[in-house]
Protein backbone atom coordinates (compact mmCIF):
# COMPACT_ATOMS: atom_id res chain seq x y z
CA UNK A 1 0.00 0.00 0.00
CA UNK A 2 0.79 2.95 -0.45
CA UNK A 3 1.17 6.11 1.81
CA UNK A 4 3.26 8.53 0.03
CA UNK A 5 1.04 11.77 -0.47
CA UNK A 6 2.39 13.96 -3.00
CA UNK A 7 1.41 17.92 -2.02
CA UNK A 8 0.70 20.49 -4.23
CA UNK A 9 -0.35 24.07 -3.13
CA UNK A 10 -2.23 25.73 -5.83
CA UNK A 11 -1.79 29.33 -4.63
CA UNK A 12 -4.78 31.41 -5.50
CA UNK A 13 -7.33 29.33 -8.35
CA UNK A 14 -10.85 29.80 -9.12
CA UNK A 15 -13.09 27.14 -7.62
CA UNK A 16 -13.95 25.34 -11.24
CA UNK A 17 -10.46 25.25 -12.51
CA UNK A 18 -9.27 23.81 -9.07
CA UNK A 19 -12.27 21.12 -8.70
CA UNK A 20 -11.60 20.66 -12.81
CA UNK A 21 -7.57 19.78 -11.35
CA UNK A 22 -9.26 17.77 -9.02
CA UNK A 23 -10.98 15.49 -11.26
CA UNK A 24 -8.54 15.19 -13.81
CA UNK A 25 -6.24 13.37 -10.51
CA UNK A 26 -9.19 11.37 -9.24
CA UNK A 27 -10.02 10.37 -12.39
CA UNK A 28 -6.30 9.40 -12.96
CA UNK A 29 -6.11 7.18 -9.65
CA UNK A 30 -9.73 5.45 -10.85
CA UNK A 31 -8.26 4.38 -14.04
CA UNK A 32 -5.64 2.82 -12.85
CA UNK A 33 -7.46 0.94 -10.08
CA UNK A 34 -9.97 -0.27 -12.62
CA UNK A 35 -6.58 -1.61 -14.76
CA UNK A 36 -6.13 -3.59 -11.98
CA UNK A 37 -9.27 -5.03 -11.77
CA UNK A 38 -9.59 -6.07 -15.72
CA UNK A 39 -5.60 -6.98 -15.54
CA UNK A 40 -4.95 -8.40 -12.30
CA UNK A 41 -2.53 -6.28 -12.12
CA UNK A 42 -0.66 -4.36 -9.27
CA UNK A 43 -0.33 -1.29 -10.09
CA UNK A 44 0.33 1.46 -7.40
CA UNK A 45 -1.90 4.19 -7.50
CA UNK A 46 -0.91 7.80 -6.40
CA UNK A 47 -2.23 9.62 -3.47
CA UNK A 48 -2.53 13.77 -3.26
CA UNK A 49 -3.04 16.49 -1.03
CA UNK A 50 -3.60 19.96 -2.17
CA UNK A 51 -4.26 23.40 -0.61
CA UNK A 52 -5.91 26.46 -2.53
CA UNK A 53 -7.06 29.52 -1.55
CA UNK A 54 -10.44 30.68 -4.16
CA UNK A 55 -11.82 33.82 -4.79
CA UNK A 56 -15.55 34.51 -3.51
CA UNK A 57 -17.58 31.47 -4.34
CA UNK A 58 -20.93 29.95 -2.86
CA UNK A 59 -21.06 26.02 -3.69
CA UNK A 60 -23.80 23.91 -2.93
CA UNK A 61 -23.46 20.05 -2.13
CA UNK A 62 -25.29 17.52 -4.13
CA UNK A 63 -28.36 16.99 -0.80
CA UNK A 64 -27.86 20.92 -0.33
CA UNK A 65 -30.83 23.49 -0.72
CA UNK A 66 -30.76 26.29 -2.63
CA UNK A 67 -32.59 27.89 -0.65
CA UNK A 68 -29.86 28.25 1.98
CA UNK A 69 -28.37 30.56 -1.03
CA UNK A 70 -29.42 33.97 0.93
CA UNK A 71 -28.81 36.27 -1.75
CA UNK A 72 -29.59 36.37 -6.27
CA UNK A 73 -27.53 35.81 -9.20
CA UNK A 74 -27.30 40.48 -9.18
CA UNK A 75 -26.60 40.46 -5.43
CA UNK A 76 -23.80 37.76 -6.17
CA UNK A 77 -22.40 39.73 -8.88
CA UNK A 78 -22.12 42.47 -6.58
CA UNK A 79 -20.47 40.68 -3.98
CA UNK A 80 -17.67 39.46 -7.07
CA UNK A 81 -19.03 36.32 -6.31
CA UNK A 82 -19.30 33.15 -7.75
CA UNK A 83 -22.09 30.12 -7.31
CA UNK A 84 -21.44 26.08 -8.37
CA UNK A 85 -23.68 23.17 -7.39
CA UNK A 86 -21.12 20.73 -7.15
CA UNK A 87 -21.14 16.65 -6.48
CA UNK A 88 -19.95 16.64 -3.06
CA UNK A 89 -21.60 15.63 -0.01
CA UNK A 90 -23.14 18.31 2.60
CA UNK A 91 -25.05 21.75 2.12
CA UNK A 92 -23.94 24.72 1.47
CA UNK A 93 -20.28 26.47 1.69
CA UNK A 94 -18.80 29.92 0.97
CA UNK A 95 -14.81 29.37 0.25
CA UNK A 96 -12.96 32.83 0.19
CA UNK A 97 -9.55 34.32 0.39
CA UNK A 98 -7.93 33.85 3.88
CA UNK A 99 -9.32 30.31 4.40
CA UNK A 100 -7.48 27.07 3.87
CA UNK A 101 -9.37 24.73 1.52
CA UNK A 102 -7.56 21.23 1.25
CA UNK A 103 -8.36 18.68 -0.93
CA UNK A 104 -7.40 14.95 -0.23
CA UNK A 105 -7.20 12.87 -3.52
CA UNK A 106 -6.41 9.57 -2.05
CA UNK A 107 -6.57 5.99 -2.72
CA UNK A 108 -8.75 4.78 0.49
CA UNK A 109 -7.71 1.37 0.09
CA UNK A 110 -3.53 2.87 0.56
CA UNK A 111 -5.27 3.19 3.96
CA UNK A 112 -8.44 2.14 4.90
CA UNK A 113 -11.72 1.29 3.66
CA UNK A 114 -13.97 3.16 6.05
CA UNK A 115 -15.22 6.71 4.85
CA UNK A 116 -16.51 7.68 8.44
CA UNK A 117 -13.36 6.79 9.66
CA UNK A 118 -11.80 8.99 6.61
CA UNK A 119 -13.65 12.02 8.04
CA UNK A 120 -12.78 11.46 11.63
CA UNK A 121 -9.32 11.65 10.91
CA UNK A 122 -10.01 14.99 8.92
CA UNK A 123 -11.58 16.59 11.50
CA UNK A 124 -8.61 14.97 13.83
CA UNK A 125 -6.18 16.91 11.53
CA UNK A 126 -8.04 20.17 12.19
CA UNK A 127 -8.21 19.63 15.75
CA UNK A 128 -4.40 18.83 16.42
CA UNK A 129 -3.95 21.89 14.32
CA UNK A 130 -6.03 24.01 16.15
CA UNK A 131 -4.34 23.35 19.44
CA UNK A 132 -1.37 24.49 19.08
CA UNK A 133 -2.60 27.79 18.79
CA UNK A 134 -4.45 27.27 21.87
CA UNK A 135 -7.87 26.80 20.73
CA UNK A 136 -10.00 23.74 21.54
CA UNK A 137 -11.74 22.43 18.58
CA UNK A 138 -14.32 19.81 18.33
CA UNK A 139 -16.36 17.58 17.37
CA UNK A 140 -20.24 17.97 17.31
CA UNK A 141 -22.24 15.15 17.53
CA UNK A 142 -24.15 14.37 14.39
CA UNK A 143 -22.70 17.04 12.57
CA UNK A 144 -19.54 17.26 10.39
CA UNK A 145 -16.44 19.56 10.54
CA UNK A 146 -14.72 21.18 13.61
CA UNK A 147 -16.65 23.45 16.29
CA UNK A 148 -15.31 25.36 19.00
CA UNK A 149 -17.34 25.68 22.49
CA UNK A 150 -19.84 22.72 21.59
CA UNK A 151 -21.38 22.43 24.73
CA UNK A 152 -22.26 26.20 24.97
CA UNK A 153 -25.46 27.73 23.49
CA UNK A 154 -24.02 29.25 20.65
CA UNK A 155 -21.19 26.70 19.28
CA UNK A 156 -19.16 28.15 16.27
CA UNK A 157 -18.56 26.39 13.58
CA UNK A 158 -14.62 27.09 12.45
CA UNK A 159 -13.67 24.01 9.88
CA UNK A 160 -16.48 22.76 7.30
CA UNK A 161 -16.45 19.21 5.28
CA UNK A 162 -17.61 18.13 2.75
CA UNK A 163 -16.36 15.12 0.50
CA UNK A 164 -17.27 12.58 -2.84
CA UNK A 165 -15.49 8.93 -2.62
CA UNK A 166 -16.22 6.53 -5.36
CA UNK A 167 -14.21 3.39 -5.64
CA UNK A 168 -12.78 4.40 -2.23
CA UNK A 169 -11.27 7.48 -3.98
CA UNK A 170 -11.73 10.74 -2.01
CA UNK A 171 -12.31 14.33 -3.33
CA UNK A 172 -12.73 17.65 -2.26
CA UNK A 173 -12.46 17.83 1.57
CA UNK A 174 -12.69 20.57 4.31
CA UNK A 175 -12.56 24.73 4.37
CA UNK A 176 -10.31 25.72 7.49
CA UNK A 177 -11.30 29.73 8.35
CA UNK A 178 -7.99 31.47 8.93
CA UNK A 179 -8.47 35.50 8.29
CA UNK A 180 -11.47 35.00 6.29
CA UNK A 181 -13.96 37.60 5.93
CA UNK A 182 -16.75 36.43 7.83
CA UNK A 183 -19.72 39.11 6.37
CA UNK A 184 -19.99 36.61 3.41
CA UNK A 185 -21.41 34.13 5.36
CA UNK A 186 -24.25 36.04 6.32
CA UNK A 187 -25.64 35.38 2.50
CA UNK A 188 -26.04 31.78 3.12
CA UNK A 189 -27.39 29.30 5.79
CA UNK A 190 -24.03 27.73 6.49
CA UNK A 191 -23.88 23.97 6.12
CA UNK A 192 -27.87 23.91 5.99
CA UNK A 193 -27.70 24.75 9.49
CA UNK A 194 -30.55 27.53 11.06
CA UNK A 195 -28.59 30.06 13.54
CA UNK A 196 -25.38 28.60 12.54
CA UNK A 197 -22.35 30.81 14.17
CA UNK A 198 -18.77 30.86 11.79
CA UNK A 199 -15.87 31.68 13.13
CA UNK A 200 -12.11 31.87 12.38
CA UNK A 201 -8.66 31.36 13.95
CA UNK A 202 -7.99 34.92 13.69
CA UNK A 203 -11.33 35.89 15.30
CA UNK A 204 -10.84 33.31 18.19
CA UNK A 205 -7.40 34.96 18.89
CA UNK A 206 -8.11 38.40 17.93
CA UNK A 207 -5.04 38.22 15.78
CA UNK A 208 -4.95 39.95 12.60
CA UNK A 209 -1.49 38.66 12.05
CA UNK A 210 -1.61 35.03 11.94
CA UNK A 211 0.68 33.31 9.31
CA UNK A 212 -1.50 31.40 7.20
CA UNK A 213 1.71 29.92 5.57
CA UNK A 214 2.54 28.58 8.98
CA UNK A 215 -1.24 27.13 9.38
CA UNK A 216 -0.46 25.20 6.24
CA UNK A 217 2.19 23.53 7.74
CA UNK A 218 0.92 22.95 10.78
CA UNK A 219 -2.19 20.89 8.90
CA UNK A 220 0.26 19.01 6.75
CA UNK A 221 2.29 17.91 9.60
CA UNK A 222 -1.19 17.02 11.34
CA UNK A 223 -2.68 14.93 8.48
CA UNK A 224 0.88 13.47 8.08
CA UNK A 225 0.48 12.32 11.83
CA UNK A 226 -3.36 11.49 11.45
CA UNK A 227 -2.92 8.82 8.11
CA UNK A 228 0.35 7.56 9.02
CA UNK A 229 1.82 9.09 5.79
CA UNK A 230 4.45 10.65 4.45
CA UNK A 231 4.82 13.90 1.90
CA UNK A 232 6.81 14.01 -1.57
Amino acid sequence: MNKQIKFIDLGVMDYKDAWDYQQNLFDEIVEIKKKNRKNNSELITPNYFLFVQHPHVYTLGKSGNMSNLLIDENQLKSKNASFYKINRGGDITYHGPGQIVGYPILDLENFFTDIHKYLRLLEETVINTLEIYGVKGERNSGKTGVWIDVESPFPRKICAMGVRASRWVTMHGFALNVDVNLDYFNNIIPCGLANNIVTSLNKELGDDHIDINKVKDNLKTSFSTSFKSEFI
